[in-house]
């Protein structure tokens, strides 16, 4: 019981691990993106229109949300409220399992 405590524990922070290694690579993908594409910018028309802030703002919103995921801001929704919520309903099943037998 132990080993299988210990490997789920492993594999939820393996998961975390995972989770943010994307988070990163996409951050440090936007910051080389979006600086190539300002940099195209002012050398086309030298901030004139800054087309390119409309790839950062779109980009941008979903990065928050990967950020979002990734660091747990909103813990009412994790994986362990997940867990949480199904052993409290697979608790409430036995119960009423129990009442009828």
């Amino acid at each position: 019981m132990k080993d299988f405590e210990q490997q789920k524990r492993y594999e939820r922070a393996k998961e975390r691990v995972d989770e943010l290694k994307k988070f990163y690579n996409n951050l440090f993908s936007y910051i080389v993106i979006i600086g190539f594409l300002a940099g195209i910018n002012y050398y086309t028309n030298e901030w004139r229109y800054a087309w390119f802030l409309w790839a950062a703002f779109g980009w941008g919103i979903g990065l928050a949300f990967h950020a979002v995921k990734a660091f747990r801001i909103n813990p009412m929704f994790d994986k362990d409220w997940e867990e949480r919520r199904i052993r409290k309903y697979m608790d409430e099943e036995d119960k009423d399992k129990e009442l009828w037998e």
